[in-house]
């Protein structure tokens, strides 16, 4: 089964119910385009301009519009399509539209830069475009530099160089399009994080974007009554991803586009959710908004909400834990994964394992995985060495990139660049990317361990080790720290809370700063790099 038939069954089964919600609190939607603009959206609330609405009806016959639209453009299966738009009602049903037209959809980094979205577009052989006014300025700057065969705008007074997408797709039959669709047909690329430069191009077929599907849905068991709150980034693979196990039941998913601690919270209450989704920063946001008073809880409605999961980076033990403390009933589940493996599920912790916080967890539904050292055999428990997972959502390859794939692709695993061990429990734990481990006087460091346990101080928001040139040891760890807004802290007291990890440990100097994350929430580490020690990586060696 296709990815796409869950959405045409949704439509046949629960067509009027309410499928995708965009709440939107900070905008006035001047710029911003809606299908009732062309009499096109059947269910809108006017007295709510910053909420819009779609059934599941409406949500398939939008994706149908623009697979017709594509289709009478003479675009061929395979084509490459590219969307550059922020979390928006229109975003899904565009890509829905991609792949029943039998093309390959591109989803592309809203913060990329203007050279960085030429340089993907290329990359990817990208022949269609779909962008949104908040790229007009970056898309201005290279219009005369890309190749492609059409530009679509979803806005309003799009650049002269584009076409209104809505207004097309109004003229556009609401049928199915007439193209076959089977497991192993090309359907996605989607771009790596790009924290060591440019990114790669990751080329999955349509039985990876179900699979995913089933995965998350068996982990989080959604059911047509769930409500997913989803504000991270839809172009990642680790929110559309976990979207799908709302597809998969046919449930309700709100869009929050906004972060604040009073918007998820009012978000909640007033669409009755029942699942979020946050990233380590956002719930570290919320979490200090309730312990400085700033938010009541008793002012929410928040009985309903049964799971709140964190992925997309390490999650520290403290931050579960002041959570659980605040909300004692709540289900608390993390999930690991990458694009290259259709992002989250192929290690998740489980529910019923609050008892391992701190771990990834262990092998997702259907996934398998082990821990390798630099030949490929596995090692001992307890030891630290690469994490591969294998399963049916791994990546087909790096697109136009056979060195990049050959390097992380062996016999059906991949090889993921995160270190990690196995307890005696068979639970895993993340140590580090291999990329970022310090080797200091020829002791391994690694980063994650350190900032998990100096998250535990109750003065510090975020935290973020780096290796730092040294003429004796090699390199040395060093903290960039965050402190909690309207709190003093001096580099004693985090040297002596630091006292409680092994002397070789303990980061030799703090740096007072903040911790840049990108919007997936990962530590941006080169960054931090190229500030204090001009760019200088950290070439790691597995030492046994």
């Amino acid at each position: 089964m296709v990815i796409t038939e869950y959405l045409e069954r949704n439509a046949r089964l629960y067509g009027m119910e309410t499928a995708l919600v965009e709440i939107n609190p900070s905008e006035e939607r001047d710029a911003a385009v809606t299908w009732r603009d062309y009499n096109l959206i059947e269910s809108a609330n006017p007295d709510a301009p910053y909420r819009r609405e779609i059934s599941w009806s409406e949500f398939d016959r939008r994706a149908n519009r623009f697979a017709n639209l594509l289709l009478s453009r003479g675009l061929q299966k395979g084509t490459k399509v590219a969307i550059l738009m922020m979390n928006c009602l229109e975003w899904l049903p565009i890509y829905f539209g991609i792949l029943k037209a039998g093309c390959i959809a591109v989803p592309m980094n809203f913060r990329y830069s203007a050279e960085e979205i030429r340089y993907c577009l290329d990359l990817a052989d990208v022949e269609v475009l779909i962008f949104g006014p908040e790229f007009v300025t970056r898309m201005d700057a290279i219009a005369g530099e890309i190749n492609l065969r059409f530009t679509f705008y979803v806005g309003k007074n799009g650049p002269a160089y584009t076409e209104d997408c809505i207004r097309l797709m109004g003229y556009c039959s609401t049928g199915a399009p007439p193209v076959a669709l089977n497991e192993k047909d090309y359907a996605a690329i989607y771009f790596s994080s790009g924290t060591t430069g440019f990114p790669k191009a990751i080329l999955h077929n349509h039985r990876a974007l179900a699979y995913s599907c089933e995965v998350e849905q068996n982990h989080h068991g959604q059911t047509r009554e769930d409500v997913f709150l989803c504000i991270p980034p839809l172009y990642h693979t680790g929110a559309k991803m976990h979207w799908f196990g709302s597809l998969l039941s046919g449930s309700k998913a709100v869009l929050l586009r906004g972060v604040k601690p009073e918007w998820i919270l009012r978000a909640v209450t007033e669409e009755r959710c029942s699942i979020v989704w946050l990233l380590v920063p956002w719930c570290q946001d919320l979490l200090d908004a309730i312990d400085a008073g700033r938010i009541n809880l008793d002012d929410y409605y928040l009985d309903q909400l049964r799971l709140m999961h964190i992925g997309a980076q390490p999650v520290p033990p403290s931050l579960v834990s002041r959570w659980l403390k605040y909300f004692p009933h709540h289900k608390y589940d993390t999930n690991y994964g990458l694009s290259e493996s259709i992002g989250p599920g192929c290690v998740h912790l489980g529910v019923e394992n609050v008892h391992k916080v701190g771990a990834i967890g262990v092998p997702g539904y259907n996934w398998q995985c082990k821990i390798i050292d630099p030949q490929g055999n596995e090692v001992a428990q307890g030891d630290v060495g690469e994490l591969a997972v294998k399963g049916d959502g791994v990546m087909l390859c790096y697109y136009k990139n056979e060195e990049a794939t050959n390097e992380v692709l062996h016999d059906g695993w991949l090889y993921t660049g995160d270190m990690a061990r196995m307890d005696e429990d068979g639970f895993i734990w993340l140590v580090d990317r291999k990329k970022d481990v310090v080797i200091s006087g020829g002791e391994n460091l690694y980063p994650v361990e350190i900032e998990n346990f100096m998250r535990a101080f109750d003065k510090i928001k975020d935290v973020a080790v780096i290796g730092l040139p040294h003429p004796r040891l090699g390199e040395i760890a060093a903290a960039i720290v965050e402190i909690k807004e309207g709190v003093e802290c001096t580099e004693e007291e985090i040297n002596a809370f630091c006292e409680g990890m092994p002397r070789y440990k303990r980061p030799r100097k703090v740096i007072f700063d903040k911790v840049p994350r990108n919007p997936t929430g990962k530590i941006e580490k080169p960054a931090l790099r190229e500030k204090y020690c001009k760019g200088r990586l950290v070439e790691s060696q597995i030492t046994g």
